[in-house]
């Protein structure tokens, strides 16, 4: 999954003590929650919401097999157990602004869809939704394709190469 420290400066403040020109970026603590004040009262959102509206987004386009990769999905489904419910949120991150919010998304596509059609739609899914259900603007959505899951259960990456000759080194 792409480092989140990489992605864009979120909630610029261009009117900073500092000057006019700087642009430093507002960025919530982490665990912080993205507030919302308006003339009745401020609305807080805990960046574990957005980071559960990211994960579903996700899931519900047509052609992701899973979020994360198979080993993280391992992992997830064994700290789900240990906690007792299940994390379903395994390979989505999120930085949350007081006003926007940035999503990385990692997943593996069911075969045979179009990756590139998959992944756009799962972009758009995620600031749709982010978006309609918190009222942040979402500046960015990187996603990874972290592997292809094949009908019928031949997903294991090592079986499906082990046929043909290693050509380079």
């Amino acid at each position: 999954m792409a480092d989140t420290q990489s992605t864009q400066n979120i909630d610029k403040d261009t009117s900073s003590e500092a000057g006019a020109g700087d642009t430093t970026p507002q960025r919530a603590a982490p665990g912080a929650m993205a507030q919302l004040t308006t003339e009745r009262g401020t609305t807080t959102i805990d960046d574990a919401v957005v980071l559960k509206i990211a994960a579903l987004a996700a899931q519900e386009v047509e052609g992701v097999a899973q979020l994360g990769g198979a080993l993280s999905g391992a992992i997830a489904g064994v700290v789900g157990r240990i906690r007792g419910s299940e994390h379903k949120t395994a390979g989505v991150g999120v930085e949350v602004g007081s006003r926007q919010a940035a999503v990385d998304v990692s997943l593996m596509t069911l075969y045979p869809a179009t990756i590139h059609e998959v992944a756009e739609s799962v972009r758009q899914n995620v600031i749709d939704r982010i978006q309609s259900l918190t009222g942040l603007e979402v500046v960015e959505v990187n996603i990874a394709v972290t592997d292809l899951v094949f009908p019928g259960g031949e997903n294991d990456r090592e079986s499906s190469d082990a046929s043909f000759s290693r050509r380079v080194e």
